[in-house]
């Protein structure tokens, strides 16, 4: 006897196992994210809007949703390669250390947050110009409440460069006068602000174009450096922080009182010029710290300091923002927006 197959059982059974396939294969499946990536290190042009795999939080860290992240003068030299080894970057890269946010997802260990918390912080590795981050619980810290997720995007890394500087490195304290070269860049405009709200005299340097910021921010004299030598108008200073290196860094120790200090953000200040004038000297670096973010969040909360936001980009317009911030010339800072902000 012949065997003829019944056509509409083989149709219901091919069906069946699509279905099991499908089920299986989206098991195994990460979710995804869109996210700006480097596979390769080089000027901004090798950044590609991309389709990633979203990550999951370890046990010590949380997920963070991200709704704007910060661009930074250093993110091009990150970008290049030139720092990889000392930095621990490895390709592919997402850059990104500024962030702001909403917790997404909590790992075991984390007691701290909890999943719809807003926060902001520095991602040690980046990973900001994306829809999602994990972040580890030193890394972030409640938003300030005064201000929106942009704006508090352009915060951490710039002001906690400042602090750790102003604060752990110089302790600077009321009655001390200080020069910050800068005093309108991403550093510089919180540095301003810091020092005036631990109670020191501050001398700033700007462009022409920033006189008018440097005065809203607070600086007591404010010096355009186009115009004017800063050494004709800053003497016997207590400290000087320097994002400029190279000349300006040189001109610097001949300000600087006997038993002051140079902080150097791009270079190590020279030992012999340092023990010649009797003066400290110090390259400063940067780490993530939760205690520092809450304390600089409670001086934005009280008005004492402000973010100076010039522009909030679409993240499609990363390489745009990376060409900007390789011009060392950012009034304040850039900021690229991932997603809007959340109601209520």
């Amino acid at each position: 006897m012949k065997f003829v197959p019944d056509h509409r059982l083989l149709a219901f059974l091919v069906q069946v196992g699509l279905a099991f396939a499908v089920h299986f294969v989206r098991a195994d499946e990460k979710p995804m994210m869109k996210a700006v990536v480097a596979h390769e290190y080089g000027a901004p042009e090798v950044l590609k809007f991309d389709e990633v795999p979203r990550p999951e939080p370890k046990e010590d860290e949380v997920l963070v949703r991200v709704i704007a992240s910060g661009v930074n003068p250093a993110d091009p030299l990150t970008l290049s390669g030139k720092y990889a080894r000392e930095f621990g970057t490895h390709l592919p890269l997402i850059p990104g250390y500024d962030i702001a946010g909403v917790v997404e997802k909590t790992g075991a260990k984390m007691t701290n947050l909890k999943a719809g918390d807003a926060v902001y912080g520095y991602p040690t590795f980046g990973g900001g110009w994306a829809e999602y981050v994990t972040v580890k619980q030193w890394e972030v810290a409640a938003k300030p409440k005064t201000l929106n997720f942009a704006e508090a995007a352009a915060v951490p890394m710039g002001a906690l460069t400042a602090w750790q500087a102003l604060v752990d490195t110089a302790q600077l304290h009321p009655g001390q006068t200080i020069l910050v070269h800068g005093g309108s860049g991403g550093v510089g405009s919180f540095a301003v602000q810091i020092a005036k709200a631990r109670g020191a005299r501050v001398i700033a340097t700007a462009s022409t174009a920033n006189q008018d910021l440097l005065k809203q921010l607070g600086a007591d004299v404010a010096i355009d450096y186009t115009k004017t030598r800063f050494e004709d108008v800053a003497k016997d200073v207590d400290a000087v922080l320097d994002p400029v290196g190279k000349e300006t860094l040189a001109r610097s120790y001949g300000v600087v009182k006997k038993g002051g200090i140079v902080m150097s953000l791009v270079a190590r200040p020279d030992p012999v010029e340092l023990e010649k004038r009797g003066i400290r000297g110090a390259a400063i670096s940067v780490h993530p710290d939760a205690e520092d973010l809450a304390e600089i969040a409670r001086l934005i909360d009280a008005g004492k300091i402000k973010p100076v936001v010039t522009e909030v980009l679409p993240l499609s317009e990363a390489i745009a923002a990376q060409r900007q911030a390789e011009t060392h010339h950012t009034r304040g800072k850039l900021v690229l927006r991932i997603a809007n902000e959340p109601k209520g």
